[in-house]
């Protein structure tokens, strides 16, 4: 029976790693969505039902799930350079000049590729499975952030074809412009801040901890580059496609092999205007030379290949007139100038507004009303103004002066002196405040109340429904239906998610508040310390920044929060609602106190356990978890590719290294 499931299991991993190939390799879809799904449930309920036939590279791990709190640091065995630049045709002839006197009397190809714009990866291939992903880091040596690489369905966890035994391929990790839209368009829901650029927001993405997570982000991948003792080709353009026959995503479509560099001048010309149209960001062309010998001849600098070389656009500015500044205020009370700008169409958009970020920006350009200003997009993105055409000014034209009142409430604002923004200090009645309070309250990482978006709670808010968080709790369906596009199971599932919000834990709830500087982290840590709601309140800022990672910025803000009494009828009212303001029964049980005064590490890729549960056991046992290693830990656990805190902990000496069972036995002793 049992090699009858496993070839069940393996044969519905084969197929859906072939439609994966087809739909994401060959644009050739073969099943339907909703088909794919299906097979893909049935394969997850299999592996849950038999876990032995685990393996790291199904299909089933596109979905992520693993949590990694620390990435190990892994030593690049091919190091991973950087590219030099260029800026102008001038500096590519040069660049050519170097190449023909070592490379005599032979013809030299160029291949010119997209330069995509995002976050650079290295990934390991054994045996056609994907072994192991680690980012650029300082070329040396990079993260390994291997559970995350699995979740991009553009990166094959099994190949296809005849291929090499053992190889690294490398490539670029990317957002997409409309993934990046979705993800900032969400988190405007959430009244979070947005994210600058699709380019840090990959990199950034390539970092969380929850692996599921990173899915969420809808990351692409395009691998460029081949990597090994060994080379199955005599060019990099026919490494090209044998690496798309293997099952990898590369550049080869928009890619051209060039037998002149007047053909690369010409590919330069025609992707500098049409890269607009593209559904990603690029920021340059990177071109090699093809012959892998004639690489291996050029060989590299102390930093760069001298057989590659990388040519950026120039950003494109142009200039347009400034009718006037707005201010904006952000959930959190801050205040954002805007310039708003005559349209004018910049890098294949129209643009009507630019941030000014602050004051001090504002100050530094010496901007006037009716100024003519310079507009570049920063990144590509965020459009940015850098500068005045001072030609243009008249002696009429006055300075802009900041606002010295909210422009939503007319309160006075006030400046910290460490920090560049200005703020409006009436957060329970500044109507952006209040409302980007309530958005944030049912956002996803805190009370999570589904249906309720920011329109729907802009509308409440406008028709007097409710002007507070604990307000959610007395709607009722009659309120509900009148409103613009609110049919009945919509208000009814508004009514569900609400009543399902009493069951949320205290730690989201405390984050759901809104109590400034209080993040998720710091919010797990303060209901640790701290039993209930009223034992909060009560805590005065000594206590407070006795707390792990609580210092006197967020200790002050809490008791500034608790000394409103508008707050404290809120939480009053929340807790007669039924919401959870008090810690769960078993949050905090201690089961024995087995690792009583030890304080323990948990460092590389654990098997038996996640690192949070591994956390959880060492609290539960009366132990301690710390952040590094030092003097101060009695134990480091390692998994599998323990880097640097290992090294360290060895150097150290006194610090007893155990793996994951040791620490299981440790603890049943």
């Amino acid at each position: 029976m049992p090699s009858t499931i496993q070839q069940k299991i393996e044969a519905l991993r084969e197929e859906l790693h072939q439609h994966n190939y087809n739909y994401y390799i060959l644009d050739e879809p073969t099943i339907s969505d909703f088909e794919f799904d299906v097979k893909l449930k049935e394969l997850q309920d299999l592996e849950l039902a038999h876990p032995e036939f685990h393996d790291a590279n199904s299909p089933s791990w596109r979905v992520g799930g693993g949590v990694t709190k620390n990435f190990p640091t892994v030593q690049h065995q091919f190091r991973m350079y950087s590219l030099d630049n260029s800026y102008d045709f001038n500096d590519l002839e040069d660049w050519e000049n170097r190449i023909l006197k070592t490379i005599e009397d032979e013809q030299v190809e160029f291949v010119a590729e997209l330069k995509y714009d995002g976050a650079s990866i290295s990934i390991l291939y054994e045996n056609g499975e994907l072994k192991e992903a680690v980012t650029r880091g300082d070329g040396f040596q990079g993260d390994e952030i291997t559970n995350n690489v699995r979740t991009i369905s553009d990166v094959p966890l099994k190949l296809k074809g005849n291929f090499p035994d053992r190889f690294f391929i490398r490539g670029e990790i990317y957002l997409t412009k409309k993934n990046f839209d979705k993800i900032n368009k969400s988190r405007e829901e959430e009244g979070l801040d947005l994210f600058m650029n699709p380019r840090n927001t990959a990199s950034g993405s390539l970092k969380m901890q929850d692996s599921a997570e990173v899915r969420k982000r809808g990351l692409s991948a395009v691998l460029y580059q081949y990597i090994s003792d060994d080379f199955p080709a005599e060019t990099h353009w026919d490494l090209l496609a044998n690496a798309k026959k293997w099952g990898f995503k590369v550049s080869e479509d928009q890619a051209k092999l060039c037998k002149s560099l007047d053909e690369v001048k010409n590919f330069i010309n025609y992707w500098d205007k049409e890269r607009h149209n593209l559904p990603f960001e690029i920021d340059g062309i990177v071109l090699k030379v093809n012959s892998l010998k004639q690489q291996r001849q050029l060989g590299y600098t102390a930093k760069s290949p001298r057989w590659a070389m990388a040519y950026k656009f120039k950003a494109e500015k142009v200039e347009t007139e400034l009718l006037s500044v707005s201010y904006q205020v952000g959930r959190t009370g801050a205040i954002t100038p805007v310039a708003n700008l005559k349209p004018v169409l910049l890098a294949g958009t129209t643009v009507k507004r630019a941030s000014l970020h602050n004051e001090d920006i504002i100050k530094k350009l010496d901007l006037h009303d009716g100024d003519f200003v310079y507009v570049e997009k920063g990144g590509e993105i965020i459009p940015k103004i850098v500068g005045v055409n001072l030609e243009k000014r008249t002696l009429l034209q006055q300075p802009i002066e900041y606002i010295k009142n909210c422009p939503e409430c007319g309160t006075e604002l006030v400046k910290l002196e460490d920090q560049a923004i200005h703020f409006c200090p009436n957060e329970t009645h500044c109507p952006p405040q209040v409302v980007g309070k309530m958005i944030h309250y049912v956002s996803r990482k805190a009370l999570n109340i589904e249906n309720l978006g920011s329109e729907t709670i802009e509308q409440l808010y406008r028709e007097k429904l409710i002007e507070n968080c604990a307000d959610f709790y007395t709607l009722t369906k009659e309120q509900l239906l009148p409103l613009e596009r609110m049919a009945e199971k919509s208000a009814q599932n508004i009514i569900d998610g609400v009543e399902n919000s009493k069951q949320i834990p205290f730690e989201k709830v405390l984050y759901g508040i809104g109590i400034k500087h209080v993040g998720e982290t710091v919010a797990k840590k303060l209901v640790k310390n701290f039993n209930t709601i009223e034992e909060l309140r009560n805590a005065s800022v000594e206590e407070l920044c006795q707390v792990e990672d609580i210092g006197e910025k967020i200790a002050i803000s809490i008791t500034e929060f608790f000394k409103n009494s508008e707050n404290l009828e809120m939480i009053e009212r929340l807790k007669s609602y039924g919401v959870q303001l008090e810690k769960g029964e078993n949050t905090n049980e201690v089961l024995s106190n087995a690792l009583e005064g030890k304080t323990f590490l948990f460092t590389g890729k654990l098997s038996l356990f996640t690192r949070e549960q591994a956390e959880e056991m060492v609290e539960k046992h009366g132990g301690k978890n710390i952040s590094a290693v030092s003097k101060n830990l009695n134990y480091l656990v390692v998994g599998e590719k323990a880097g640097s805190k290992l090294k360290k902990a060895q150097d150290i000496g006194t610090i007893e290294i155990l793996d994951e069972q040791q620490f299981l036995d440790l603890i049943e002793r």
